[in-house]
């Protein structure tokens, strides 16, 4: 059953000492701001109106529920503080002389209401704060999610260096799953890597001179890691003949894992082929790829087969 506010006060309250009836300044602001009853209705859909174990009052609930983000404490270590503190307990309106709500029941009201009621508890504050004019919502400049992008400048070599890599994960992954096993295959990761590293060094060098040096030696590695992605595709082709049989043979879950690595290698054959075709007769990928199949390249290579 749903609660709002609390019973009427005990005799203890009316006995208190006046000091003690004073709240701190800041509690005293967020008090008399959750004394708006706007701030129920997000709980209201959640707990019936007359039917059912009463729950514990809400505005009990908001102000043990401010407390524990505004101090960072646990439910545990929250409902031990309000216990031995007076003013705490005048501010969660829990009358002098009975329990604190216990932990768990305030797990279960959190685990409930989820995240629509913190949802809805922050459209009525903001609602609130704008018709007090303490927030001009003309003024509050909206931004958007950061969104990770599928292009992150790539290069030919890097591009070949992955395909390899990613090739050789896949052919493991047939061969664990029982497929292909007499299969030769080498992992020629560390080959690809090492070229891939040696182009950042060569292109530090300077002057006229050094730079057709270093652009001669660009050419020259990519040529090279163009080479290790021919051989590693002709080898992954074998890898995925000779899986397509074990296939047939095999069921249940193993049948289901190997079938799923064939595809994805097969995809990966594909999307390292049309990386490693030459444009123009040259291996000659940099900014005149980018700006030419980048866009492809982005969510295609790195997405779906991804590298």
């Amino acid at each position: 059953m749903f609660r709002t506010v609390n019973d009427q006060p005990t005799l203890w309250d009316s006995i208190l000492p006046p000091e003690l009836l004073v709240l701190p300044v800041e509690l005293g602001r967020v008090d008399a701001l959750l004394d708006d009853p706007v701030f129920f209705a997000p709980f209201a859909g959640y707990f019936d109106a007359r039917v059912g174990r009463p729950s514990i009052p809400m505005e009990t609930y908001l102000r043990l529920m401010f407390l524990k983000f505004r101090y960072r404490l646990g439910f545990e270590s929250l409902c031990r503080e309000v216990a031995d503190s007076i003013s705490w307990q005048r501010f969660c309106r829990i009358p002098f002389g009975t329990r604190v709500p216990h932990p768990t029941t305030l797990m279960k009201i959190t685990t409930r209401c989820g995240d629509n009621a913190v949802a809805g508890l922050n459209e009525a504050l903001l609602a609130k704060a704008a018709a007090a004019k303490l927030l001009r919502t003309d003024k509050v400049r909206a931004d958007t999610t950061v969104v990770a992008a599928a292009v992150s400048y790539p290069t030919d070599s890097g591009l070949l260096a992955k395909a390899i890599g990613s090739m050789a994960r896949s052919v493991a992954g047939i061969k664990a799953a029982g497929g292909a096993t007499r299969t030769a295959s080498r992992d020629r990761r560390r080959s690809a890597g090492r070229r891939a590293r040696s182009i950042a060094a060569k292109l530090k060098l300077r002057g006229e001179l050094q730079r057709d040096a270093a652009q001669a030696a660009v050419r020259r590695i990519t040529g090279e890691l163009a080479g290790i992605t021919e051989t590693a595709i002709r080898e992954a082709a074998a890898v995925i003949r000779n899986a397509r049989r074990a296939l047939r043979g095999a069921s249940g879950q193993r049948k289901g894992r190997l079938h799923r690595a064939i595809n994805r290698l097969g995809a990966l054959i594909g999307c390292a082929e049309r990386v490693d075709a030459p444009i123009d007769g040259k291996w000659w990928f940099g900014v005149r790829w980018v700006v030419g199949v980048g866009v492809w390249c982005g969510p295609r290579f790195r997405g779906q087969c991804g590298v």
